[in-house]
Parts: C-alpha cells; sequence; structure tokens
C-alpha cells in the first residue's frame, strides 16, 4: 500500500498504543511522604483521564487518553501495593526511611535517606532501598565500614 493511502488514524492508533509503565518486582515499601506522592501521582492521573474523556475521549485524542489510562493503572497499582514503612526504634542502625551519612576514603560526606523506589531521587539526596549502596548499608550502624562500589565508606551518622 502506498503511503498516500495510510489513513492518520493509523498513525494515531499506534502512537496510542503506549506500553505499560514496568512495575517493579520488589515489595512496594513507602515513607509516609512516599505515600503522600504516590497519592498526588494518583489524583493526577485521575484528573487527566477525566479531561480527555471531557475533551471527546477516545475519538478526539487517543493519545492523550492512552497516556492518561496508562498513568492511572501505574499510579493505581503502586498505591495498592504499598506498603508504608517507617523507621523503628532510636536511630542506631541504617533503616528504611533513615537518613545516613556516610564519609569516603578521600574524606567527603554525602547525605542520603533511604526511600521507595518511586520517591528516590539522588539528585535530591534519596536513594531506593533496592539500590546496591542502600542495600551494602541497611543493618549497619555508626562507625562501620563498608564496601561501596569498590570503595570502603564508613557510617558516619543515621538519624
Amino acid at each position: 500500500m502506498a503511503v498516500a493511502f495510510t489513513r492518520e488514524e493509523d498513525y494515531e492508533a499506534r502512537a496510542a498504543d503506549l506500553p505499560d509503565r514496568p512495575i517493579s518486582p520488589h515489595p512496594n515499601l513507602v515513607t509516609a511522604s512516599g505515600l503522600a506522592a504516590i497519592e498526588a501521582e494518583l489524583a493526577a492521573a485521575r484528573a487527566a483521564y477525566a479531561q480527555a474523556q471531557s475533551e471527546g475521549g477516545i475519538s478526539a485524542d487517543r493519545t492523550a487518553m492512552a497516556r492518561a489510562t496508562r498513568e492511572l493503572r501505574y499510579w493505581s497499582a503502586r498505591r495498592g501495593s504499598a506498603q508504608l514503612m517507617e523507621p523503628e526504634g532510636v536511630a542506631e542502625t541504617v533503616q528504611f526511611g533513615r537518613t545516613v551519612e556516610i564519609e569516603r576514603d578521600d574524606g567527603r560526606r554525602q547525605t542520603f535517606r533511604i526511600v521507595g523506589e518511586d520517591e528516590a531521587d539522588p539528585a535530591r539526596g534519596s536513594v531506593s532501598y533496592v539500590s546496591p549502596l542502600a542495600r551494602a548499608l541497611l543493618g549497619k550502624a555508626v562507625g562501620d565500614a563498608v564496601e561501596v562500589n569498590g570503595a570502603e565508606v564508613e557510617i558516619a551518622g543515621v538519624r
């Protein structure tokens, strides 16, 4: 078939056929702020879906409806599987939800919070609990030395 005879709707149908966002196989552990962020994303997805429906739904803009539907499915699944976890007891050991300060061999100190996958943002000081860094530190205490990326770091603080 010549390109001249391809219907515009065919292109739109392909663009609207978005794959689902991948869902992590790990337990969906979240902090209180992470749960609030998931709920905000879910509310935004519901609003986007309602907006796409009010503008004519599938017949008007299949791509917008597909994006809204995909986001709604993803955030609904993440909210449904969320397990609220807060650190227990006094901040003596590295746990999910705690803020950890490490000192590298060259004297640099880095601080980050161990959080759920959806709320992790290394540029803002939070890492996922399934990251190699967090896995190496979980369960350790202040003063413990841990190997991270082939280098040794010391846990300087936990809060």
